[in-house]
């Protein structure tokens, strides 16, 4: 059966199986001139494909890849000087390469849930054997980006067989995680 959309170049070619032990990488930006390197130290973790209008998408595809690192594991190593952050009052402080425009990093640092953590796009890894994506994410959100709403109900099977489960929120376990927080945040639930 076709895919009613363009998803992602990787998702549309066939997820490569990913390497449970993946233990980091350099992320490198799209530009051909002093390209921008991040180094992940470490592992990543719920890899997954977002449909949400903030996250940086190749061009032409209706969802990013996108996983979390934990912020210390997260250096800038060459030509951080083209980084700019997207937008200051976001929770997510996407730091995008002012020439290319690909997000490379984006910590959060409020208090919230994910604080201390920071969102990457592992497809800009130059290493191989990242994590696959588990699931999809505010897949909702691609009709903001102008995907014809008769198109929803195709590429929410599409992400089925491709084996990716489509939320419009996070995966259950995060939601959990995140109701989590804030019930211990406010007494709710024991600390």
């Amino acid at each position: 059966m076709e895919n009613p959309v363009a998803l992602h170049p990787y998702l549309d070619a066939g997820m490569a199986k990913g390497n449970a032990t993946f233990s980091g990488g350099t992320l490198v930006c799209a530009c051909k001139d002093r390209p921008v390197r991040v180094r992940v130290n470490g592992g990543i973790a719920h890899n997954h494909a977002c449909g949400c209008t903030k996250c940086w998408k190749p061009k032409g595809a209706a969802f990013s890849i996108v996983a979390v690192a934990p912020h210390d594991s997260i250096t800038v190593v060459e030509n951080g000087d083209k980084l700019a952050i997207v937008d200051p009052t976001a929770l997510i402080r996407r730091h995008a390469c002012k020439e290319c425009g690909v997000h490379m990093y984006g910590p959060v640092e409020r208090e919230h849930p994910f604080q201390g953590l920071d969102f990457i796009h592992p497809e800009r890894f130059e290493e191989t054997g990242w994590p696959e994506p588990g699931f999809a994410a505010f897949v909702s959100s691609i009709i903001e980006s102008g995907v014809d709403p008769a198109k929803m109900n195709g590429v929410r099977n599409h992400l089925r067989r491709i084996g990716l489960e489509p939320y419009d929120c996070l995966s259950p376990e995060l939601m959990d995680f995140v109701a989590t927080w804030v019930a211990k945040k406010s007494g709710a639930l024991k600390q």
